[in-house]
């Protein structure tokens, strides 16, 4: 995606196209023209593969964006390239067989049919595009398996509990083997505990079929437990893009750091955030550990050692982690070690869209 915008109003054109206009803020382009910037000139890059998580709070743009992606709302200026296809380029009958084989979307509300049993809704998207019906219900009952509804293939939807129901949603976009999976916001409605299970799922999903996700939510914890990397917006804007713990570890702004104040910091920094110099006085006889290690997995390591652990990546130390650094994370503080500057993927990297070293589960 490069230099989208959505603005929704008369002469919506003219908004992209005037830098007087696209510098103005919500308020005053509101009364200069009448119009709302829903999305403003937001880039970056999904690479195969990836988990790509896009946060922010109510009104921030976040599901005007992933609707754009397919023209389920039409973008008002900027460029879409899926593979090489540029998807506003599309005529609506390529439209169409883009969304039917491509791209596949699961939506906070579920749509399910209520009259059509469990593997009647999996199997509908393939119905749509004219598959044969034991074709469609051999591929159904695979999907239907895979998501751990096994048994309740022939159950309506309103005898399932709604983690159940969502499941049904996720099986009916993944029965047609798209090459990228959209979500908004899928679990918002669900209760803390059907909701932590349908992350899990996600996450395990992903490991087994290796789908491109983009996914949708104003929840910061789900966007760290899901995402190889984060987008996040404000009103219509590119706050800060990055890994987790690039997030965490260096936030962009006072918004991005009130958004990650509460982040327990041992749970998603790594070791290439802490670690210090070797100093004159340093031994090196401790053991080794490599730079994307969290601390949280890493603490007792380090403070069982009697030397600092080295911090290796293919052969070469990158610095050190000693009792003082593990320790100053455990109790809330700020990360005093060399960081991830000296690799080259720190806080100079943020909002780029950048694909980072490493990324991708």
């Amino acid at each position: 995606m490069r230099g989208l915008w959505k603005v929704f109003g008369p002469r919506a054109e003219r908004v992209p196209e005037s830098a007087e206009l696209r510098a103005l803020g919500r308020r005053e382009l509101m009364d200069r023209t009448g119009c709302t910037a829903a999305v403003r000139d937001v880039s970056f890059d999904v690479s195969p593969g990836e988990v790509f998580v896009v946060m922010g709070l109510s009104g921030s743009g976040k599901s005007t964006l992933v609707r754009c992606l397919t023209r389920l709302i039409e973008p008002t200026a900027g460029e879409i390239v899926c593979e090489g296809e540029d998807i506003r380029a599309a005529d609506l009958k390529r439209l169409r067989e883009l969304r039917r084989s491509k791209f596949s979307m699961v939506f906070q509300h579920f749509g399910l049919l209520p009259h059509r049993r469990v593997v009647d809704n999996v199997a509908f998207g393939l119905e749509i595009r004219g598959t044969s019906k034991a074709e469609r219900l051999q591929k159904a009952m695979k999907v239907v398996e895979l998501v751990g509804l096994e048994g309740y293939e022939d159950f309506y939807p309103d005898q399932l509990s709604g983690g159940m129901q969502q499941r049904v949603g996720l099986a009916r976009a993944l029965a047609g083997d798209p090459g990228v999976l959209l979500f908004d916001e899928p679990f918002s409605a669900l209760d803390p505990l059907i909701r932590r299970d349908m992350q899990q799922e996600v996450v395990r999903l992903h490991h087994e079929v290796g789908k491109t996700m983009v996914f949708i939510t104003h929840d910061l914890s789900e966007a760290l437990k899901l995402g190889d990397r984060i987008l996040i917006m404000r009103d219509g804007r590119t706050v800060q893009c990055g890994t987790g713990d690039e997030l965490v570890g260096a936030p962009a702004d006072d918004y991005v750091r009130d958004f990650v104040k509460d982040v327990p910091r041992g749970d998603v920094l790594t070791l290439r955030w802490i670690m210090r110099p070797v100093g004159p006085q340093d031994t090196l006889d401790g053991p080794e550990l490599g730079p994307e290690v969290v601390v949280r997995e890493a603490t007792r390591a380090v403070l069982a050692a009697r030397s600092p652990v080295k911090v290796v990546k293919n052969g070469k130390l990158l610095g050190i982690v000693g009792d003082e650094e593990i320790l100053a994370v455990v109790a809330g503080q700020e990360p005093q070690g060399a960081g991830p500057e000296s690799q080259g993927a720190g806080p100079e990297s943020q909002g780029t869209g950048q694909e980072p070293e490493g990324a991708g589960r």
